[in-house]
């Protein structure tokens, strides 16, 4: 049975979080949610009401981290996703949480990533040479850290599974499941 790292902290995405969350687990493998700290995090729902240009946020479900990024020993782990909204932002800055992302790139082990969720690739100097799809407003993250960006539901480069939001989540973990059920066989 593979292990699986979920990331999030306060203001991460519900779908982009729960839906993996579940998904993966439905195959048969493990996931422990990492975060700054061993506690409990509030999400957020991002929608586009109708007139906008800009999503709106408001106040989602909470989930309990299961270990700090301090605490994670990555290699024990066969694969790891980053789950969007606007904790990307802070994260990004956690040099624990770079030692984790960069530690399965190194490994060449599974990675989804989706929306904000860009911003810790770019900050971890992984996605040099990659093409990735993200949220439209993360293009110049993507970008600015050497990717090439698409406006496409989903990017496989390598082990590398990358989505735009939460409205791709069947076909960004139909792909990211391919990986990582090779990767970590379930028995």
């Amino acid at each position: 049975m593979g292990k699986v790292l979920l990331v999030i902290g306060d203001a991460a995405e519900v779908l982009d979080t729960f839906y993996p969350l579940f998904r993966i687990r439905e195959d048969g493998h493990t996931v422990h949610v990492t975060a700054p700290a061993k506690r409990k995090y509030a999400l957020v729902l991002h929608e586009r009401p109708e007139g906008w240009d800009i999503t709106r946020e408001t106040p989602g479900y909470h989930l309990d981290a299961d270990l700090a990024f301090k605490d994670v020993r990555a290699e024990e782990y066969h694969g790891l996703v980053i789950s969007g909204g606007r904790a990307p932002e802070y994260l990004r800055y956690d040099p624990d949480l770079m030692r984790i992302v960069r530690s399965f790139f190194y490994r060449d082990l599974p990675v989804a990533c989706v929306c904000h969720g860009i911003e810790i690739l770019a900050a971890a100097g992984v996605i040099r040479g990659r093409t990735v799809t993200t949220v439209a407003k993360c293009q110049f993250d993507a970008e600015g850290a050497e990717a090439t960006y698409v406006d496409q539901p989903v990017v496989v480069a390598g082990n590398l599974v990358t989505a735009r939001t939460w409205h791709d989540n069947a076909a960004f973990m139909r792909e990211f499941m391919k990986l990582l059920n090779k990767a970590a066989p379930v028995s």
